[in-house]
């Protein structure tokens, strides 16, 4: 069962950003240059998942790795604001991760999946809403295969995932910003412009 957590309209701060888009367009890329720029501005809503960690990925700062009776008890006891499971795997965002980065002044990033997208617009959370999505099919899967962290059969559900997100990415209303991932230079500005008027914020308050 899902619960959806309800956050307060009049909450103060910068708002949250909510990036989508499937596996391999490359919003860890574009995250992570953001951190990097405007350091001390963003704080990254740590997700949780029952699947294995991919090498390098750090237990606390990729995900919060569990086991799935521990994120059944996280769903049970209400800690979520979204959920959901693929290729076997559970993922889910706490409220307390929100929460965390907001009491900080931080503008709070949610990377979560289309159907975390639909959950989330259900609460009073009120984020930018901003899809990531890769030029074509094609160029998706070469980046996929070149991760070589995926099984043939992982890797036709991503690619199924993909599809179904590149058609929902298009519908109205669902998203605030759609980026094309074809030039990653070009797709970084396109970020920052639309994330500007928070960062500005963030940054005045620091003052």
């Amino acid at each position: 069962m899902l619960v959806f957590c309800i956050f307060p309209r009049q909450m103060s701060g910068p708002r949250p950003v909510v990036l989508s888009g499937p596996s391999g367009a490359g919003k860890s890329t574009l995250l992570k240059r953001l951190m990097k720029e405007y350091e001390g501005v963003f704080g990254f809503s740590v997700s949780h998942t029952t699947r294995n960690p991919r090498p390098g990925e750090e237990d606390g700062k990729d995900y919060h790795f569990v086991t799935r009776e521990k994120m059944q008890e996280a769903i049970d006891n209400n800690e979520l604001i979204e959920n959901a499971e693929f290729s076997g795997n559970m993922y889910g965002t706490s409220k307390s991760s929100i929460e965390d980065v907001q009491a900080q002044n931080l503008i709070c990033i949610l990377d979560v999946d289309i159907q975390g997208v639909r959950n989330i617009k259900e609460t009073d959370l009120n984020p930018i809403y901003i899809s990531i999505q890769p030029p074509s099919m094609e160029i998706l899967e070469q980046r996929l295969r070149d991760r070589k962290t995926e099984t043939e059969e992982s890797l036709q559900k991503r690619l199924e995932a993909a599809r179904i997100d590149m058609e929902l990415s298009k519908e109205e209303g669902v998203f605030d910003l759609v980026i094309i991932n074809d030039d990653l230079d070009e797709a970084y500005e396109k970020l920052k412009s639309v994330l500007i008027e928070e960062i500005q914020k963030v940054q005045d308050a620091k003052k």
